[in-house]
């Protein structure tokens, strides 16, 4: 459309608080409802996977919209991120019910989540596709996570951390192979980003890709110490 300006995206504006507001409502909602909704396993599985689907075509239409508006390319434009790689994760839970997903969605899909909720990495805001297609694939994320926890009790284990831990460093050279041959730089191997964030007190490349390591190590240990369960004997993931 002649003349059309996308909107901009401004950190802590209205916009951003409004879709943190939905998460934080919707993760009410789940701690509420986990010890007054009984499961029903045909139902609750055919909601798991319309939800999927719903993840899944938000996905495709915001890679439809790329290629239509020139903005795909190999360097940037993989599912190479770390949001990227648990959405996959997420989806292909909330279809299969694999319990062997579930500790890297909690983990990493939590982790990685809330810190792109606090702080997006967005070049178009409110009402634009790509405002809604980002909050929603990030709150879906996490509430997935705290679904298969709150309502299904597969509970987060030490191991399922070091089962997490594995699985990135498995994916560590696929990704390095990735950013050498189409010179992209997911899950910022190749350099820190330029606008700064956490990764500038962490030291410099490549060191502060092990430090990374270890602060993804202690975050995945808070979200085990804060979620684990007590002297109870539940299914874990």
């Amino acid at each position: 459309m002649a003349g059309y300006t996308e909107p901009s995206f401004v950190m802590f504006s209205t916009a951003h608080m409004m879709a943190v507001g939905v998460l934080l409502f919707l993760i009410s909602l789940l701690f509420i409802l986990k010890k007054r909704v009984t499961i029903q396993p045909m139902s609750n599985r055919r909601i798991e996977r319309l939800f999927a689907l719903t993840l899944l075509a938000m996905e495709v239409l915001y890679h439809s919209w790329m290629i239509r508006t020139g903005r795909w390319d190999l360097s940037d434009s993989l599912p190479l991120e770390l949001c990227s790689v648990s959405l996959i994760a997420a989806i292909i839970l909330l279809w299969t019910g694999n319990r062997h997903l579930c500790d890297f969605v909690f983990f990493a899909g939590i982790g990685g989540a809330i810190q792109a909720m606090v702080t997006p990495v967005l070049d178009v805001g409110f009402p634009h596709f790509r405002y809604f297609h980002f909050f929603y694939t990030h709150i879906g994320i996490i509430v997935t996570a705290l679904y298969f926890t709150w309502m299904k009790g597969y509970r987060p284990t030490f191991k399922g951390i070091l089962k997490t831990m594995a699985a990135l460093n498995i994916l560590l050279p696929v990704i390095v192979f990735a950013n050498i041959s189409f010179q992209g730089n997911y899950m910022f191997l190749r350099k820190k980003p330029s606008n700064g964030s956490l990764l500038d007190y962490l030291g410099p490349y490549p060191w502060y890709i092990l430090s990374l390591e270890g602060v993804a190590f202690i975050l995945f240990v808070c979200l085990w110490l804060l979620f684990r369960k007590r002297n109870i004997h539940v299914e874990s993931c």
